[in-house]
Parts: C-alpha cells; structure tokens; sequence
C-alpha cells in the first residue's frame, strides 16, 4: 500500500461566458463567498469578489498517493472545481492551481526566548 498524504490545493481561474442569471446568482450570493470563506475542504470553497466579476478561487484539501505527487493533487483538485462550476452552470475560462503537500511541509518555529 502507498503512503498518502494531504495537499492543499488552491484552484484560480475567470468567470467567462455567465449568462445573465448565473450573474445574478454570484452577485447575490457574493456576501457568503467573501474573505471569511476561504476554507480547504474536500468539496472545495468558492471565494470571489463581486466588483469587479471577473476571478475567483476555489480551496480544496486532497488526499493523494505521495508517489503520484503535487502534479496529480491538483489535477484532482482542477477536475473537482471543473464538475462543480459546471453543475451549478457557472462559465469559466482556463484554471491553474497552486499545491502545497502538508506531510513534507517544514514548519518554522520561533525559539523561545532564553531568560
């Protein structure tokens, strides 16, 4: 069995070709997809700004095979956010995604001070 780990994955790309009520709709729900949402979930978190609407970004967290890399974590992550902006019939030009892998991470702690 392959050893998996957990990436974050953020996912960018344009709004392009919305009709008029799909619009509408990220106008009207733009107060629930400001700063305060930006979550990684495995269904991925929608974040824009209304004015201009023209980008936004979607958060996903993936579990993945660590052999199969950053590279396959955020085409999983670029196919999750295509299926769901397709079923909610939002145009969308070209995604890219930046990936971050938790396990191999290195966090920088401050040393404590020494009295």
């Amino acid at each position: 069995m392959s050893e998996q780990h957990t990436y974050r994955v953020i996912v960018r790309g344009t709004w392009e070709g919305l009709s008029e009520e799909a619009r509408a709709r990220l106008l009207a729900e733009a107060g629930e997809h400001g700063m305060a949402s930006m979550r990684f979930t495995e269904e991925g978190s929608l974040s824009y700004e209304p004015a201009p609407l023209k980008h936004f970004s979607m958060r996903y967290v993936v579990l993945s095979d660590a052999a199969d890399g950053e590279e396959m974590a955020g085409a999983i992550a670029q196919d999750r956010a295509e299926t769901t902006l397709r079923g909610l019939g939002y145009g969308f030009g070209e995604l890219r995604s930046t990936v971050t892998d938790l396990d191999t991470m290195k966090i920088n702690r401050k040393a404590r001070s020494r009295r």
